[in-house]
């Protein structure tokens, strides 16, 4: 059984008497909306032609939200329908960053995601969803697609329905007749600083970096707001430094490069930055007290999940090499060293596996490209490459790191994107990516001197290094900076393009 709807764009007249129903049926706060009506015009005055799209979840047959949501709080029930359970949400927001329709919303009274779920307290009682019951021209059918005898599936045999953005492999529950192109391709119209009724909220400051259709503009619209920020960004340096001090490790032993530094150095930076890592996380929640629910109710699919228990390994098997050297209980004191080379395989999990909870973002096509996991690889090792040296712990090792991390952040730089990941929003995102300045430096070509000018830099640090490992500490600031502000355009740069 798979529950879904047919809007007919043909008759529409873009009323919003569905918007109005749905928040009154179920208490939709301002701001939020489970349904909404985008008007799109085209043309030129007097030739103008205005298009309707009703949005909503689109109960999708593999969504993209219950497989990333860690504590089960989004399921797919038997009939097909999407639900939210508002009790166990812990305002994550990773569903909204998953969804590719921006169809949930964050309820802040309450810090709980909520969406469309087809009025399922009706249709449990025989009822029609509130939206279907007070549209005036009946564009609005709901109906079962997997039962060949329903009204939608026999509307999908005898006409040709259009989805949103089919690319995504979710397979949509909710089909169009007559949609137009334009409005269910997000960001293809130009979007004015405000719409007909309203001003536009987080309108990016940078111009749109992609053509749109000709004289085609979006003129109603929901927008939602950039959901993840700095915290983010945060996170994926301090991670990247607990996971790339892990690392290095092993290789301090192996060039003699131990004694240069107080051999609880790598484990308790680790450990540290590992603490900031799991603060950052907590406190980004909406439900902050509620981070227990990852243990209680854990969902396996989910990478938020996995890398909770990649970050406990991690701090399991740091403290205990820790522990090891501090004690030295007899006949244990070899271990440090081969524990060592097995923590620098959990730390290379902790600074990559957010690359594959990107994946599971649908929504965000920036951050699914291949390659990212190198990138977050090469940034952990550079990341706690310059830690080291601001901290005054510049060695041969330490440096070289730094030099190997800038050198293979330059290679990667310049490494072209696949064809397939080339998506309409992944070029949005893409060009909002690139156009953003970090200082007077520009992304898109101004920075691509700067990888490789460090590299250079580093490699004199490494003649000064043994003798002044103070001098190491300037570039060392430099850099976790530079990659801070890199993290948090690529971060915000992937929600910028519209999903509706």
């Amino acid at each position: 059984m798979q529950y879904g709807f047919v809007i007919d764009q043909d008759a529409c007249i873009g009323c919003h008497a569905c918007t109005v129903a749905c928040k009154a049926e179920n208490d939709v706060p301002v701001g939020g909306f489970r349904t909404s009506v985008k008007y799109v015009e085209v043309g030129k005055f007097p030739q103008v032609k205005r298009s309707f799209l009703v949005q909503r979840c689109n109960h999708c047959t593999n969504p993209p939200c219950v497989a990333i949501c860690p504590v089960n709080a989004l399921t797919k029930r038997a009939d097909g329908i999407v639900d939210v359970d508002r009790d166990a949400c812990i305002g994550c927001r990773a569903c909204m960053q998953a969804c590719p329709y921006d169809a949930l919303y964050l309820n802040e009274d309450l810090g709980a995601v909520e969406k469309c779920h087809f009025c399922a307290h009706r249709i449990e009682k025989g009822l029609q969803p509130a939206c279907v019951t007070v549209c005036p021209v009946g564009a609005i059918i709901p109906g079962d697609f997997d039962d060949p005898e329903s009204r939608v599936s026999l509307i999908r045999k005898a006409k040709m329905l259009s989805a949103r953005r089919p690319e995504q492999g979710t397979g949509p529950n909710v089909r169009y007749i007559g949609a137009s192109e334009v409005a269910l391709k997000p960001g293809s119209a130009e979007k004015p600083p405000q719409f007909i009724w309203s001003q536009r909220r987080d309108a990016p400051a940078e111009p749109w970096p992609v053509p749109t259709e000709p004289d085609a503009r979006e003129v109603l619209n929901s927008e939602p707001k950039i959901e993840w920020g700095w915290p983010v960004a945060l996170y994926l340096v301090t991670k990247g430094i607990a996971g790339g001090a892990a690392m290095i490790a092993p290789f301090l032993g192996l060039f003699g490069a131990a004694g240069k530094m107080p051999w609880w150095a790598p484990e308790s930076i680790g450990l540290v930055f590992m603490l900031v890592t799991v603060f950052l996380l907590i406190e980004d929640l909406a439900k902050p007290m509620h981070f227990y629910k990852l243990f209680t109710r854990p969902n396996w699919n989910s990478w938020l999940v996995k890398g909770g228990i990649v970050l406990t390994i991690f701090g399991g098997l740091s403290a205990l090499i820790l522990a090891l050297g501090l004690f030295k209980p007899e006949g244990q004191v070899g271990l440090v060293e081969p524990l060592r080379w097995l923590n620098a395989l959990v730390g290379a999990l902790v600074s990559g596996y957010t690359a594959f909870l990107f994946k599971q973002c649908k929504g965000r096509d920036l951050w699914e490209a291949d390659g990212l996991l190198w990138h977050l690889l090469a940034q952990s090792v550079t990341a706690a490459a310059a830690l080291f040296c601001l901290v005054g712990m510049g060695n041969p090792v330490t440096v070289g790191a730094l030099i190997a991390g800038a050198a293979s952040l330059g290679v990667l730089h310049f490494v072209p994107v696949r064809d397939r990941d080339r998506t309409e929003n992944f070029l949005q995102a893409q060009g909002f990516f690139l156009q953003t300045k970090i200082g007077t430096v520009r992304i898109a070509k101004d920075s691509t001197w700067i990888i490789p000018l460090l590299a250079l830099a580093t490699l004199g640090l490494l003649i000064l290094a043994p003798p002044f490992p103070a001098i190491c500490a300037i570039p060392g600031a430099v850099v976790i900076y530079y990659l801070f502000l890199y993290e948090r355009a690529f971060v915000r740069a992937g929600q910028l393009p519209p999903l509706s």
